[in-house]
């Protein structure tokens, strides 16, 4: 197999491009740093497509390695034939590399293992033939008897002999494919109540449903249910339909003697052998396909999450809500710094309400806070009541907006939190947290670990290490994709960036402490351990705002300054110009120029000198202002006042496969159910809606017993 040939033509994408990506990434460049900074080579891939070569890259490299230890192990043991080398090269997936070597594996002590030391194997062999139509099955038996051996009796030999042809049925790659596909196409997936007790796995205790149109979500939900011990699992196959297919593989005459045995023996290998092993083979491919696409739906959910619109330039005001312990305050400033922390008890049991907006009236004044972050978790209903009311006693204008809280106790119980705020107890640092959320969510959720922060689903059932990997991958993106101010960014949100390591990272926090604030990207060469190729990946990426060079608050790497400063001689341009904003033709000047002759004469590929316009127009621009802004809010609404028809302005919590739950400001998130996300067929959620986005559904329908809202975005 040549790789590189197999993924151009899987994924769409020349030779040469194929050829150049695998190249780039063996010689160690990232993958933010290939989709950024090497266009030309890769035909402008972009970090999703890269990351799934590299993905389907390092698969076809297993398969091939494991065909070199199939092939070793079967030509060791001197069983290799020219058919079936070339059958195991041939093969497209692991699965059937592993049929074509089970018959050559190292087995335990089976029935067909006794048989074959009693001798039986001949006597097996002519069965499995069929070419006898004369005589007793007797007359054939009957040499194979041997007391010494344990064969008693033509009875044992022929029971011998058919549990040599059941394994050997068992073990053979062509007929367990078919009964693969067979079982994939036509088998139930059932599922039964293994308790007394009702229990949230109810729809599953007498349940059946096609394998084959089993969503991802039903199929790790039974899993689930099954591992809690509530419910009994299985597939069921028609044994008939399965005799049928073995009998089709295996059956040669009808007129001899020996087929009834032949018939008996596939039977036996199907119960005894093939049925168990498929059924687990079957089950574990669906779980891991459910599981890479429960993993996928993470991913398309946390980059919009992390996306989200920073809150510039305000005074915020954490709030962690509590009952009994309090509700932790925080203040920081517009740089996420720390100005005043407290604990008041608006809610039950202690209802200090008046006590408590004295303080909090106090704080507004004092620090001119313009926001109040009110984390959604325990007390946040009560808490949300008690801002409301408080923004409406006061003249200056707050605004308040309620923050998933999800990942922050366990950001607040980390080492990281701890050395961040060592004199702080747990909940304040919550506090801080849910604060600086709002103001940056990218830099304060790279903190914790993807897994907390609450968006996807099943995701504690996932794969630890695909799981991890794909997650980091969002990350990094996201992180790539913004870029950071090298003199603000803390070690955690370095990390992420193309090249650094967590070690590299907190020598650059020690170098900007030791040395003050950097003035160069340049001067990232002169922190320990951070070498030629790391400033290669990751100088991009690297943002000053106080540079003495412009483009160093840019996304144009250094390797194409020169480029870049051609570009701008071309047009009678200066560094000047850009600071101060005098370029606003250059993109219609390069343009009616002729971008090609343009990047020739500069030196660079059309696509890099198109990324170094877009720069040079927004120097320092992050490309999420582009994006809709938070909702803030200065009234709350309860669930008891929703009717249906009510319309309102929604932001996307999470997107899972039947839909997405949204936010409309009465503190219990809506369902939009897929049936109900367009007017058209929907078949991918992830298609109509994203994490953060904002939406104007419908009310369909209210339980309040039940805080259910449905809600709808059809137009009909």
């Amino acid at each position: 197999m040549e790789i590189n040939n197999v993924l151009a033509q899987e994924f769409g994408i020349q030779q040469n491009h194929v050829n150049n990506i695998v190249t780039l990434i063996d010689d160690g460049n990232t993958i933010p740093f290939i989709a950024r900074y090497r266009k030309e080579m890769t035909g402008s891939c972009d970090d999703q497509v890269l990351r799934d070569l590299f993905d389907r890259l390092s698969y076809l490299r297993n398969l091939e390695k494991r065909k070199e230890e199939v092939i070793g192990s079967i030509t060791e043991q001197d069983k290799m034939t020219d058919e079936l080398h070339a059958a195991i090269l041939a093969a497209k997936t692991l699965a059937e590399v592993e049929d074509l070597y089970r018959p050559y594996k190292q087995k335990r002590r089976t029935r067909a293992t006794i048989a074959r030391e009693r001798g039986l194997e001949p006597l097996a062999e002519l069965l499995f033939a069929q070419e006898i139509t004369e005589g007793s099955i007797e007359e054939i038996a009957a040499p194979f008897v041997d007391a010494e051996k344990d064969v008693p009796d033509v009875e044992a030999a022929l029971a011998g002999a058919m549990d040599i042809i059941a394994e050997n049925l068992s073990d053979n790659a062509e007929l367990r494919g078919k009964l693969r596909s067979a079982m994939n196409d036509a088998g139930m997936l059932t599922s039964k109540s293994a308790v007394e007790e009702d229990t949230v796995y109810r729809l599953y205790y007498e349940f059946s449903e096609p394998v084959a149109k089993l969503p991802s979500h039903r199929i790790l939900a039974i899993n689930r249910g099954e591992k809690e011990g509530i419910l009994k699992v299985g597939i069921e196959f028609a044994d008939e339909q399965a005799f049928k297919i073995i009998e089709g593989f295996s059956v040669a005459r009808e007129k001899s003697i020996t087929r009834e045995y032949v018939i008996d023996a596939g039977k036996d290998a199907w119960q005894r052998l093939i049925f168990p092993s498929l059924e687990r083979e079957v089950r574990n491919d669906m779980t891991d396909d459910a599981s890479e696409q429960a993993i996928k739906m993470f991913g398309v959910n946390l980059k919009p999450l992390l996306m989200q619109p920073p809150v510039h330039g305000k005074v915020v005001m954490g709030f962690d809500p509590a009952y009994r312990t309090g509700c932790k305050l925080a203040v920081v400033d517009a740089t996420g710094k720390v100005l005043d922390k407290g604990v008041i008890y608006p809610t039950p049991p202690n209802s200090k309400v008046e006590e408590s907006k004295a303080i909090v009236k106090k704080l507004i004044a004092k620090y001119g806070i313009e926001v109040i972050a009110i984390g959604n978790g325990t007390a946040s209903k009560e808490s949300e009541i008690f801002i409301a009311g408080l923004i409406k006693e006061i003249s200056q204008k707050v605004s308040y907006m309620m923050v998933n809280e999800a990942g922050a106790s366990v950001y607040s119980a980390s080492k990281l939190a701890a050395a961040e705020f060592p004199d702080y107890d747990v909940s304040l640092r919550s506090a801080v947290s849910i604060a600086r959320r709002l103001q940056d969510p990218l830099a304060e959720l790279v903190k914790i670990d993807p897994k907390a922060i609450g968006v996807g689903q099943y995701q504690h059932d996932m794969p630890v290490a695909r799981l991890d990997e794909q997650l980091t991958g969002v990350v990094e993106d996201c992180v790539n994709s913004v870029g950071v101010d090298v003199n603000t960014a803390s070690p955690s949100l370095l990390s992420y960036i193309s090249g650094l390591t967590a070690a590299t990272s907190k020598n650059i926090a020690a170098y900007r402490e030791e040395n003050g604030a950097f003035t160069a990207r340049t001067q990232l060469k002169k922190v320990p351990k951070l070498g030629p190729k790391a400033f290669e990946q990751c100088a991009g990426f690297l943002r000053i705002p106080q540079a003495k060079h412009i483009l160093d608050n840019t996304g144009v790497h250094p390797e194409s300054y020169t480029a870049a400063m051609r570009l701008l001689g071309l047009f009678g341009y200066n560094e000047r110009d850009v600071a101060e904003g005098n370029i606003g033709e250059l993109e219609k000047q390069a343009a009616s120029y002729g971008w090609q002759k343009a990047a020739e004469e500069c030196g660079a590929g059309v696509p890099t000198l198109r990324d170094i316009v877009g720069e040079l127009l927004k120097p320092g621009r992050d490309i999420r202002d582009s994006l809709p802004k938070p909702v803030l809010r200065d009234d709350v609404m309860d669930i008891e006042d929703l009717k249906a028809g009510m319309e309102f302005t929604g932001t996307v919590r999470n997107v899972i496969d039947f839909g997405a739950f949204v936010d409309i400001g009465v503190h219990q998130d809506g369902l939009v159910h897929i049936s109900q996300l367009a007017d058209a067929y929907v078949k991918n959620p992830a298609d109509i809606v994203k994490v953060g986005q904002k939406i104007r559904p419908r009310v369909l329908e209210v339980d309040p017993a039940r805080k259910r809202i449905s809600l709808t975005l059809k137009t009909k």
